[in-house]
């Protein structure tokens, strides 16, 4: 399936259960809300999108602690934990994904890659789920394309559709 594919499948699942979806991006700078609202029709199930690249961005938009920043960094479990929670908490949504990560061409080591992704899905009344991926040192492109890819399909398990 296409990203496109996928984005599509995903507002159907949402309109269906009658809920709103939010994102919370950082290393792919919004690519998955322009998914999604690519789509027209979107804006019955779409709320809003977070773009927060920077650290100062995650803490006042989502209320990511600067504890947490200090402590794991922008690309770790806590923070995209953090990110996910705080998109619910900051919008109407039921649903949010939240990503981020290391697209490179630089900014990776030896303990965060070039390629490493952290995603977050919170459902409101669940916990929120947090997954590693890395995807190599395969250019920024196939990085973000990826990881749009794979929000999407976390989305679509969320709600039991894949």
């Amino acid at each position: 399936m296409s990203n496109a594919e996928l984005a599509n499948a995903l507002l159907q699942a949402c309109q269906q259960r009658g809920i709103m979806l939010a994102t919370a991006e950082s290393c792919t700078g919004g690519l998955i809300i322009a998914a999604l609202t690519d789509i027209a029709g979107s804006s019955a199930v779409v709320d809003r999108g977070f773009i927060t690249y920077s650290n100062k961005a995650k803490m006042e938009m989502l209320g990511v602690s600067a504890a947490t920043l200090d402590a794991h960094g922008a690309v770790s479990r806590e923070t995209v934990l953090e990110m996910a929670a705080g998109a619910l908490t900051h919008s109407q949504a039921s649903l949010s994904l939240a990503v981020t990560g290391i697209a490179g061409p630089s900014g990776g080591s030896a303990d965060k890659p070039v390629g490493l992704v952290w995603f977050a899905i919170a459902l409101a009344g669940q916990p929120v789920v947090a997954e590693r991926q890395l995807f190599g040192h395969k250019g920024r492109e196939f990085i973000r394309h990826e990881t749009v890819r794979h929000a999407l399909q976390l989305g679509l398990r969320a709600l039991g559709e894949r």
